[in-house]
């Protein structure tokens, strides 16, 4: 029953659109200030500020004091899983003009970004376009493995499919996870997870404190797009 409540409040708390609002745009983690808030939504500085107020009394925001200003952040990683999980669901209830409206992805989660414990993001979606076209990959649209052609290429990037398998029996799965992007699908599952701990360890990809947006260094960006990039005159 805790549970039922505890959906309850905090779905009574995200019901008004100018909170859930707020809730987007702090979705990327990035801190912002309480009147740049009340810009983004269209509402009077007081009246932001109550709204603000009431999602942290409840926990889903905090604050900190900047100077004379208040900045405000997601509380933890856990609201903005929840607030992209309902951003993602479609009702069929929804009006034509109403189903043709896609949410703005912040910039600074566009290019890449971390979804759970792997990749997301444009870099990670012509990652798994190109292990597509490559071969790399076989299999239907929701389950895939890996060809015995992409173990080779992928054992020498250091990834060790066979060792992945014995410890995760899902394989490899295209991660739908975020109906509201227009990057296109990413690799999740096993071998997802294990390329994101290779750029990290190699210092492709940089994670930055209390944001899931990731920083891509030049040689990382460099590294990555030479994944599975066939010759010129193959790719014709």
């Amino acid at each position: 029953m805790n549970a039922v409540r505890s959906i309850s409040q905090v779905a009574n708390l995200m019901a008004d659109p100018k909170r859930s609002a707020m809730l987007w745009a702090l979705i990327d983690g990035t801190p912002r200030a309480a009147d740049e808030l009340a810009v983004l939504t269209g509402l009077s500085t007081s009246s932001a500020c109550a709204h603000l107020s009431l999602l942290s009394s409840a926990g889903l925001l905090r604050h900190e004091a900047r100077g004379r200003k208040r900045f405000f952040r997601l509380a933890t990683p856990e609201v903005g899983t929840a607030v992209e999980a309902l951003a993602s669901v479609q009702l069929a209830t929804r009006s034509p003009a109403e189903q043709g409206t896609t949410l703005q992805i912040p910039l600074s989660m566009r290019k890449a970004r971390l979804c759970g414990d792997h990749l997301g993001g444009e870099v990670a979606a012509a990652l798994l376009h190109r292990l597509h076209v490559a071969g790399w990959l076989e299999g239907s649209e929701q389950y895939l493995s890996v060809s015995q052609e992409g173990k080779e290429h992928l054992e020498a990037l250091g990834v060790f499919i066979d060792a992945l398998a014995a410890g995760d029996r899902r394989g490899c799965v295209i991660c739908h996870c975020s109906k509201w992007n227009d990057q296109g699908p990413h690799l999740g599952g096993c071998l997802g997870k294990a390329l994101l701990r290779l750029f990290t360890q190699s210092g492709w990809v940089r994670e930055q404190e209390g944001s899931r947006a990731v920083q891509l260094t030049p040689l990382g960006q460099q590294q990555i797009n030479a994944i599975a990039c066939l010759p010129a005159r193959q790719a014709g």
